[in-house]
């Protein structure tokens, strides 16, 4: 009894997925930003209304704008080719719907209770901050990219690829 639970706890704790569950974040991301998306297509009108136009852009503009950012965008982290890169454009974006959120309600930010929209674009800031920092993984496109690159100059992959 003691040996089964010794090797349950070191399956459980000692082994890492940290590729695999970087990958079903990257899936994650990508699936609730692009549900996000088809919304704002199906109640384009009703949005249009409600979206602050940004500067030099109409309020219609702005929405196509980032909708085409939120599905690109999700697309490219999804299959993991220029994670880091893509990650920017959201990231900015929901940078600018949590100012929008904070500055146009009614109720102090200190105050605001969490069923309230603003913490909807910080959860995504926060997934596309870690994934900035901890890149794709090996379950991506990017990994799989690099590794070709090094075989075609003849490289060594320990010596160029760091723990990825």
């Amino acid at each position: 009894m003691t040996n089964i639970f010794k090797t349950l706890y070191i399956r459980t704790t000692g082994y890492s997925y940290t590729h695999l569950g970087r990958m079903f974040l990257r899936m994650f991301v990508g699936v609730m930003l692009i549900q996000f998306a088809l919304r704002q297509i199906m109640h384009l009108d009703e949005m249009a209304r409600m979206i602050p136009a940004f500067p030099g852009m109409g309020p219609e503009v702005t929405l196509v704008t980032a909708i085409v950012i939120e599905i690109a965008c999700s697309f490219f982290i999804m299959v993991g080719f220029l994670t880091r890169l893509m990650v920017v454009p959201p990231f900015i974006l929901m940078t600018l719907a949590e100012i929008h959120t904070l500055t146009s309600s009614s109720v102090p930010a200190y105050e605001m209770t969490w069923n309230q929209p603003c913490y909807i674009p910080m959860f995504f800031l926060g997934i596309y901050f870690f994934i900035l920092l901890v890149g794709p993984g090996k379950i991506s496109f990017d990994y799989f990219l690099s590794l070709h690159f090094i075989h075609h100059d003849d490289q060594n992959e320990e010596d160029e690829l760091e723990e990825v």
